[in-house]
């Protein structure tokens, strides 16, 4: 089956985005490429840990991401 023109998948959103099977929005914080030695340990940690999404950014992402949900 064909998918109609112009819905398409942002693909820089969904790699940067999950969105889980009740429709939470995953991503990752900000932060932990490099500079890390000036960041304490606790900090670096809590760096990589992966957070849900403010509930006012949902609506654009979940919109970039058509099929998806």
């Amino acid at each position: 089956m064909r998918r109609p023109k112009g819905i398409k998948t942002k693909k820089s959103v969904s790699k940067r985005f999950k969105i889980t099977a009740t429709g939470k929005v995953l991503a990752r914080h900000a932060g932990k490429r490099h500079l890390l030695s000036g960041k304490s340990s606790k900090r670096r940690r809590r760096l990589g840990e992966v957070k849900e999404v403010h509930h006012t950014d949902v609506y654009r992402i979940v919109a970039n991401l058509p099929w998806s949900h």
